[in-house]
């Protein structure tokens, strides 16, 4: 039970102390409904499948105080929350009661088309502020909102203000997600953003037996963060200033989370015993609670500051709005339930007839568990002063000017693809300056190595504020870093995890505050496996943006296993909610991007993934069509998914190549043909497009599939030999589009290093391989 108190006083004035008994009786009507809504779901409503429905109502009851304070007296309609996400129970229950959620709703927890498992930006009745569900990054997120708002205040002159809160369980804290955005340095400057943790120190199978709080303490602070600890009600404090009290609050510290709750769940006369302890001061301790009434002392030594409206009050007024600020509040799990500190509450139910106990101890009826309070009694009061404070304007958002899809240039002589993505932004910023405003840029770490220092040094750095560039005179620094609230790229710390935040929240300023963004994140390759969950779940809340992945695959020979990504193309073939594009050449690489550009900041639209190589490769392979509609034709077909780069009068074989790999399958289709077996060479630059084309014909999809019959006609097919350097599973699927003979090449084992042609040859992506392969299937 170790902490430090920072509150101080315990006058309560009458006034206060009338609002206290309207905020309490809202708290016990919120931890009622919050209970009941989990009890419907599992034991009243019909459940003929018979699988288990879940919910949280110990995890729910750490923190109905918490949130029924920041609800009714803490925020304002332009403050944004993140929720634990075994607390949506409780918000439900404040949405009913503030009247944002429909009485049928209470009844829908889990259910198909009802109230969410966790907190949804998207698919809850009532939005939330941000959704949760996934361990640590729902609660990182409101740090990634509050930078976007403040991009978009500096760029655009309209995100508001308000603070981002998040209610974070303290289990959360062991995720390394937390920490990873705790520590970036940009996050110390976010003095709108308030953690308050529910420090219940129980995770989902037992008592957390040595809990931390000073070294969570030593930890936030020393990241710049303000640091207020809630750990006494005004019950406790009360006792603790009575003759022995010095002694109470020394015992009490000193217990152990473990022998602290079992303490709770023992009988008034073993309560005193266990309270009382062994120790010098035992008999100090013994004196001052004799006179204590049984119920009085329970309710006491359950009185933690999470629970205690005037303790919460009094941290919440000493937040400091100039760098972020974390509320470890102590807490029960379980708290005013049967199940209240058992060290195995998380998922457990209370029974039929716990529940009449705490209906009655309450004063609500089960029989009709969903009565709200009346509109002139002064809790509904209270409510409604709540409602309308937080009442929010209807949102009317901006539209992103048309995006270009083709530039007009047409690269020549040796590039890759990586280098275009670079030049496709300065050119696009050049051709449609309103569009390219609206372009942000993302890397930890990695601009120059991922080449996008030209975008950088046009456009600048973003900050808070101006900072000199004391390199700015040093005639051998290439990459000018000018550091302003105008820049457009953003610099984070190393952690992919923060990257994808931060992307994933600036491409949901379209429907947060009406003003849409255009971000870009840049990372190596072989990352984005480690970002892929939270830039996942980043999209499943509604954060579009497109994820760029270079250099990639064993291409990047000389780096060896280490940094060889292979399964990151089926990664982009199976992502919801985002299209993956691995483009062979740099013409290819800005249609691509042009296109996954118009598909952001509105709805409907969606993420975007590019795999790119640091590969240089020959631009005349490409043969670009000179004729204007020929060109338009190939751009149509290159963000579709596929075009033919090849064609024979009639092929013996199709050979099917994506990314970096082309050269070699031009190659073999050269050697192919001198055999006297003439191959057709397709480019995809889809796999995942082309999957829903394939779809759509069994009327699985809605995606068009023009491109199937543009790519591989009926009456081309042959036997088929597909290439990419990454599993070859990818593209194995493109047999069944005309049902032929097939072979897959890839890479299916960890690399080393070495020069191209020797990895190449290893992992059988080089021509002598696509020739033998091929021959086996036609000769």
């Amino acid at each position: 039970m170790s902490g430090t108190d920072a509150r101080s006083g315990l006058g309560v004035r009458p006034q206060e102390a009338e609002r206290d008994r309207a905020l309490r009786a809202v708290e016990q009507r919120v931890l009622w409904l919050a209970t009941a809504i989990v009890d419907h779901a599992n034991r009243v409503r019909p459940n003929p499948g018979g699988l288990k429905v879940g919910g949280h109502q110990a995890s729910s009851a750490s923190m109905v105080t918490i949130m029924t304070a920041l609800w009714l007296e803490q925020l304002r309609a332009e403050d944004r929350v993140s929720v634990k996400p075994h607390a949506s129970p409780v918000l439900h229950a404040l949405e009913y009661l503030l009247g944002q959620l429909d009485r049928s709703y209470l009844t829908t927890l889990r259910e198909f088309g009802g109230l969410q498992s966790y907190p949804s930006r998207l698919k809850d009745p009532v939005p939330a502020d941000y959704s949760t569900g996934s361990v640590g990054i729902g609660a990182t997120a409101p740090i990634w909102g509050a930078l976007a708002r403040r991009y978009v205040n500096t760029q655009l002159g309209a995100g508001g203000t308000g603070r981002q809160w998040s209610l974070v369980g303290d289990a959360e804290l062991d995720e390394g997600a937390v920490w990873e955005a705790v520590l970036d340095p940009m996050v110390a400057e976010l003095g709108e953003v308030v953690w308050v943790v529910d420090l219940n120190r129980q995770s989902l199978d037992r008592v957390v037996p040595t809990f931390g709080a000073p070294r969570l303490q030593g930890m936030f602070a020393a990241a710049g963060w303000q640091v207020l600890t809630v750990k006494y009600g005004r019950l406790l404090e009360e006792l603790f200033t009575r003759p022995g009290g010095a002694a109470l609050r020394a015992r009490i510290d000193e217990m152990s989370n473990a022998e602290y709750q079992r303490m709770l769940r023992r009988s008034p006369a073993e309560l005193r015993t266990a309270l009382t302890g062994t120790g010098p001061d035992a008999d100090a301790i013994a004196a001052l609670v004799a006179d204590v009434p049984d119920a009085e002392l329970a309710a006491a030594v359950r009185n933690l500051g999470g629970h205690d409206l005037g303790a919460l009050r009094e941290a919440f007024a000493q937040i400091d709005d100039t760098r972020p600020t974390v509320i470890l509040a102590y807490t029960l799990k379980g708290y005013g339930l049967a199940t209240e500190a058992h060290p195995q509450n998380h998922s457990a139910l209370l029974t039929e007839a716990q529940l009449g106990e705490l209906a009655e101890r309450l004063g609500t009826d089960p029989a009709d568990p969903w009565v709200a309070f009346a509109a002139d009694s002064a809790p509904g009061r209270l409510l409604a002063d709540a409602a309308r404070r937080l009442r929010r304007t209807a949102l009317s958002a901006e539209q992103v000017p048309a995006v270009p899809g083709d530039l007009g240039r047409t690269p020549h002589g040796t590039a890759t693809t990586q280098a275009a993505l670079g030049r496709t932004l300065l050119d696009l910023h050049r051709a449609a300056p309103e569009v390219g405003r609206r372009v942000v840029t993302v890397s930890p770490d990695v601009s120059s190595s991922t080449n996008l220092g030209g975008w950088v040094n046009k456009v600048g750095v973003w900050s808070h504020e101006d900072r000199r560039d004391w390199f700015a005179d040093d005639a051998e620094t290439i990459l000018h870093w000018r550091e302003r609230p105008t820049g457009q790229h953003i610099e984070l710390g190393i952690a992919e995890t923060n990257l994808v935040g931060a992307i994933s929240e600036l491409g949901a300023t379209w429907s947060r505050w009406g003003q849409p963004l255009l971000p870009i994140g840049v990372l190596y390759d072989p990352f984005v496996e480690r970002a892929l969950e939270p830039w996942s779940f980043g999209i499943y809340a509604g954060g579009q943006s497109i994820l760029v992945g270079t250099p990639s695959g064993v291409t990047l020979a000389p780096e060896g296993g280490a940094h060889q990504s292979i399964t990151t193309p089926s990664i982009g073939l199976e992502q919801p909610g985002c299209v993956t594009y691995e483009p062979a050449f740099a013409l290819d690489t800005e249609w691509c991007l042009l296109a996954a550009m118009a598909q952001l900041g509105k709805p409907g639209g969606s993420s975007a993934y590019l795999r790119l190589s640091t590969r240089p490769v020959d631009q005349a392979l490409a043969a670009v069509p000179e004729d204007p509609a020929a060109r338009e034709r190939r751009r149509r077909q290159v963000v579709a998914g596929a075009y033919p780069l090849r064609r024979t009068p009639r092929p013996a074989v199709t050979l099917v190549a994506m990314g970096a790999v082309v050269p070699e399958v031009l190659a073999a289709a050269d050697r192919l043909a001198g055999l006297g077996f003439p191959a057709d060479v397709v480019c995809v630059t889809s796999p995942g497009l082309l999957f829903r084309a394939l779809r759509a014909r069994r009327g699985l999809d809605d995606a068009p599939g023009w491109v199937l019959d543009t790519a591989f006609p009926a009456d081309r097919a042959a036997p088929m030999v597909t290439v990419l350097d990454g599993h070859p599973h990818t593209l194995a699927f493109l047999a069944g589009v005309r049902g032929v003979p097939a072979a897959h090449l890839g890479v299916t084992s960890f690399g080393q290093s070495g020069d191209l042609a020797s990895v190449y040859r290893h992992h059988g992506l080089d021509t002598e391989s696509v020739v033998g392969v091929a021959l086996d299937l036609v000769d």
